[in-house]
Order: C-alpha cells, then sequence, then structure tokens
C-alpha cells in the first residue's frame, strides 16, 4: 500500500477520503491548518498522522512545497490548490524525488469549463474559464498536464460539481445558497426562478468524490489525464424544486421571472451566485471517469441534497415549518 499525503484533509472531500484510504490498507499523513476536525469523525482518523500548516503563508515563504516533499510520499492528494504558483512550487518540490516521483492526484473543478456549445460536455471541450476560480483552476490544469507530458510529476485531475453532503450549505435547487429556498418548497410557498427555471446544476456528494480519488490513486497510467466528477445526471432548477418538494409531500409553487425580478425576489447577492452557477450550462459527462477509474456514483443529485438538508435541518441552519419529509423512490 501507499504512503498518501492529503492536502486539505479535513474539508469536504477530506472528511470522506481519509477514511477511505485508511480503510484500504494506505498509511495516511493529513494536512490542515488546523483549526477544526474533519466533517465527519470514525475510528481510523486515530490512525492518520497529521500536520498542521498554513498553506497560504507557507506558500508566501516559499517553503510549502518543501514541508511536502520532506514526507516522501508515493501519493500527494492536493484538494486545496487554487493558483498556477503554488501548483509550481509544490510540483518542483517533488520532481527531484527519488527513486520516484510521487503521482500526485488534483482537485480542479467543473468551472474550467465556460458556457456549454455541446452537452454533454466531456474533458476534450477546450477551456473556456471565466472568473478567478475557474481560470486559475484551468491554469494549474494546463501546467500540471505539461509537467506530466514533459516527464515530471505524474499528475491526474478530477474535476467535481457542487460539492454536496452533510455538514455544510449546499447549492440549493434556485442556484444559490439563500436557506429560504428550502422552506418554500417544503412549506408551499411560491418560489421565483429564473430562465424559465431550465438553468443546470452538477451536484456531486462529497463521497463519491472521495471515491474518485481512492480509485485513481491506483490508476498511475492515467495521469495526464482530467475526470469529471458528478452525480449521473444533471438537473435543471425545476427539476431539483420538483424533487425536492415532493419529499415534502408538495408540489413545486414556481414563478418563472426575467433576472431583474428575480434579483427584485432573492437579493442581489443570491441572485449573483445563481448566475454564476446556471450561466455556464454545464452538464458534464462521466463516461471517461467510469471507463477508466471504475468511477461509480452511489448518489443522485437529489440523493446528494436530501442528505445536506436533512442535515442542516437538524443543526437548525434551516427552517421546513415543522414538516416531516422523506426521500421519494
Amino acid at each position: 500500500m501507499s504512503r498518501v499525503v492529503v492536502i486539505g484533509a479535513t474539508g469536504h472531500i477530506g472528511s470522506y477520503l481519509v477514511p477511505r484510504l485508511v480503510r484500504g490498507g494506505h498509511e495516511v499523513i493529513a494536512m490542515s491548518r488546523g483549526i477544526r476536525g474533519p466533517y465527519h469523525q470514525s475510528p481510523q482518523w486515530d490512525s492518520v498522522s497529521t500536520v498542521t500548516v498554513d498553506r497560504d503563508a507557507a506558500d508566501a515563504e516559499g517553503s510549502f512545497g518543501a514541508q511536502v516533499a520532506a514526507l516522501q510520499p508515493d501519493v500527494v492528494i492536493d484538494l486545496i490548490c487554487f493558483t498556477a504558483a503554488s501548483a509550481q512550487q509544490l510540483v518542483d518540490a517533488l520532481r527531484p524525488q527519488r527513486p520516484e516521483r510521487p503521482l500526485l492526484l488534483h482537485c480542479g473543478t467543473i468551472w474550467v469549463h465556460g458556457p456549454a456549445l455541446r452537452v454533454p460536455i466531456t474533458e476534450d471541450e477546450p477551456r473556456t474559464a471565466y472568473g478567478e476560480y475557474g481560470t486559475g483552476k484551468a491554469e494549474i490544469e494546463a501546467l500540471l498536464h505539461r509537467e506530466t507530458l514533459a516527464g515530471g510529476v505524474p499528475a491526474i485531475v478530477l474535476h467535481p460539481g457542487h460539492i454536496s453532503g452533510p455538514g455544510w450549505p449546499v447549492i440549493t435547487p434556485a442556484g444559490n445558497l439563500d436557506p429560504t429556498v428550502w422552506t418554500r418548497l417544503a412549506t408551499g410557498q411560491p418560489l421565483a426562478l429564473p430562465d424559465h427555471g431550465l438553468g443546470i446544476l452538477n451536484h456531486v456528494h462529497a463521497d463519491d468524490v472521495a471515491q474518485a480519488f481512492e480509485r485513481a490513486l491506483s490508476q498511475p497510467a492515467a495521469a495526464g489525464a482530467s475526470f469529471h466528477v458528478v452525480a449521473a445526471q444533471a438537473m435543471t432548477l425545476r427539476g431539483l424544486a420538483a424533487g425536492v418538494a415532493a419529499w415534502f409531500g408538495q408540489e413545486p409553487v414556481l414563478e418563472f421571472v426575467g433576472w431583474a425580478e428575480f434579483g427584485r425576489q432573492a437579493g442581489a447577492e443570491h441572485a449573483e451566485v445563481t448566475r454564476e452557477h446556471t450561466f455556464r450550462g454545464i452538464a458534464a459527462s462521466i463516461a471517461r471517469a467510469r471507463e477508466t477509474l471504475g468511477y461509480a456514483p452511489r448518489f443522485s443529485s437529489l440523493e446528494a441534497l436530501y442528505e445536506a438538508l436533512a442535515w442542516l435541518v437538524a443543526d437548525g441552519q434551516v427552517d421546513v415549518g415543522g414538516q416531516q419529509f422523506q426521500l421519494a423512490g
């Protein structure tokens, strides 16, 4: 088995990935800022070595890559790299490793794609990212693939969709983080949606993302490739709204409005988040991940949201008017 360093180990993906790796017999070193524990505790964490590091500060002083390399990993899983400069520092430090360079698994995003021209969109589509987050991830992806092709550090890039699950707020059927969206669907109140509710969201459960990383770890021949990691099907806003309302025995009361009216009802901040999540129109294909990695998502988009909402309600972050709910079907 491998000696695996997980950077960002206590985040959304790492909370599921680290226990998976331990159960798989790997030696795991968890790197994080150390300001909180994982979202979900499990006995596997007792056998994990931990390293506390502030990546931003270490990057600024030029020491982060060296700190990772000093751990002598067989595999590095980087879940929190957001700039090409940070990625470059890491591969520069890992490249001299001998006798064998470690495999680097990087967490990207489906937002390396801009507005979709064909759906489902494949990993071979030209990169048309926009915005700081998407363009930064696209630059990292290109850098890592060049590194692999040049015979340097072998890297695999996984592109998740909207990561969902219990423990944190997730993107709602309105494409934003407004908790009142859940309340309206649960209690039969009207919900405004832009673009006839046909905007597309591509959720994925955090444990399915963890599954993909675990599978990629054993596929070094996949180095130099990128893989979409999402639920089997993307869904429209209206489809998600209907699915969520059904958990409460409701039919959704949807009002299809223009963007100006949507901004008035939802508020400028929430409306802008919806715009960011729907203007790309990404319905990502997982055919390559299925065929090459054996990726098999256990959760549909709705199932991922159900787990998230159940936790939000139990934690008091969402009010569903005292309504009982259960996953339909």
